[in-house]
């Protein structure tokens, strides 16, 4: 929570009843197929989307937007329907075409009562999305969920619900464009793509080659033990200057000629949390980070392909390998990684899936998310761009989010949760 002189501010929020909002015309009904890229993530992912108007007022925001979805809903009309369980076992949606689930709610002050929302306050923030009560598990939860919270100054939050298995950064990005253009009385300027059957596995199946994303590793660290701590949560800047002197420190010993930023960063912040958490040399450690597949498919996917089009790759070492070698060593893992993502990596992991249907193990394993490439901020539904977006929740423990920030989105928040010893040794790491 933010502090307010001696007093803690707490955010009230008045929420209306919820209603459905289904598509405004007749839409394909029946069970849609969910790929295995879709399989693994089906969470609800949370986000908000800020905005203010000097002239404008939130008067009409409740309407506008909630037509905007009745009618963006006919493109997207998987979005209206249910999960459920396929007679394999897996996730599929079932287009009832029942709706989204809105919310229409008032906050009783001003929009920048919110406060820093460069690192998400759960507690504030999670009043601006809308829970569906008595939940028990995915299943019950709608694909779709969306609030619109109208503030004392005029300008107004929605806050999101969406499960991840319909729809990966990429794709949601779309969809609230898509939603957002439709406000605006505009033509899709990304129609979806639907038909997610050109990702079924192949018959037979071919796993060609080690999925390390998936390979369980024994915790030797004191990481355990370390976790039984308070969690503490930090957000570092890394501005454009700060950026390339990563670049210039990875390659500054002459093995690598070329290095991304993201690269820099990554190899950056996982050799530090390893440190941070006292990792023992022998310890192995893993690197997880999600890379988009459309255009590494043979062909590439369609334009505004409506779906997970992302696969996780990794990077698999010994943190005393990490620690001990310098800066190159960990980019040049990171560079691997990427390099190993093509057709066929990504068509091998649909088949893994279909095989084992195993999950992605998490234990001694850094996973990053990588939300600074996605234009949420561009969504204008007629009140100009969202003056911030971002997720509504705190990264799990094994998690680092990686996030735009700044006037012209070049500055890269780091955000993540660590024992409070460990952050404490993290903090100082990030002073470069």
């Amino acid at each position: 929570m933010e502090e307010v002189g001696d007093k803690k501010f707490e955010l009230s929020v008045k929420q209306f009843e919820p209603t459905l909002v289904p598509p405004v015309e007749e839409t394909q009904k029946g069970l849609y197929f969910l790929s295995n890229l879709d399989q693994n993530i089906a969470v609800v992912v949370q986000t908000i989307y800020c905005f203010k108007s000097d002239t404008k007022g939130n008067e009409e925001a409740v309407d506008v937007i909630k037509d905007a979805l009745a009618r963006v809903l006919v493109h997207y009309y998987p979005a209206a329907g249910r999960l459920t369980i396929s007679s394999e076992g897996k996730l599929i949606m079932d287009c009832t075409g029942e709706g989204a689930v809105f919310v229409e709610a008032e906050a009783d002050c001003d929009i920048d009562a919110i406060g820093d929302t460069t690192k998400p306050d759960p507690v504030t923030l999670g009043k601006l999305v809308y829970d569906i009560p008595g939940a028990q598990n995915i299943l019950q939860i709608p694909p779709l969920v969306a609030q619109v919270t109208r503030f004392n100054c005029g300008g107004f939050v929605l806050g999101l619900g969406m499960n991840h298995c319909l729809f990966d950064g990429i794709s949601a990005m779309d969809f609230v464009n898509s939603w957002s253009e439709t406000a605006r009385g505009l033509q899709l300027k990304v129609p979806p793509f639907l038909d997610r059957s050109i990702l079924k596995p192949r018959n037979p199946p071919q796993i060609e080659f080690p999925h390390h994303e998936f390979a369980e590793i024994e915790d030797i660290s004191e990481t355990k033990k370390l976790y039984e701590e308070e969690m503490r949560y930090s957000s570092f800047c890394f501005e454009p200057e700060k950026l390339e002197q990563l670049k210039e420190k990875a390659m500054e010993d002459g093995v690598l000629t070329k290095c991304t930023k993201f690269e820099a960063l990554s190899a950056f912040v996982w050799s530090a949390r390893c440190k941070a958490l006292r990792m023992r040399p022998d310890q192995q450690t893993k690197l997880l980070f999600a890379v988009d597949g459309r255009s590494k498919f043979v062909p590439p996917l369609p334009e505004g392909y409506s779906g997970n089009g992302i696969v996780l790759t990794n990077s698999l070492c010994t943190a005393g390998e990490l620690l001990e070698n310098p800066m190159s060593y960990a980019v040049g893992l990171v560079q691997q990684a990427v390099h190993m993502v093509t057709d066929s990596y990504m068509r091998s992991a649909i088949d893994y899936f279909e095989t084992t249907r195993a999950r992605p193990s998490l234990a001694a394993t850094l996973l990053i998310t990588t939300w600074s490439r996605l234009s949420f901020h561009t969504t204008d539904f007629g009140w100009g761009e969202a003056v911030f977006s971002g997720p509504v929740a705190l990264p799990e423990k094994e998690v680092i989010l990686f996030l735009s920030h700044g006037k012209e989105r070049k500055n890269i928040n780091v955000l993540l949760g660590l024992p409070a010893s460990a952050m404490k040794t993290f903090e100082e790491l990030m002073q470069i």
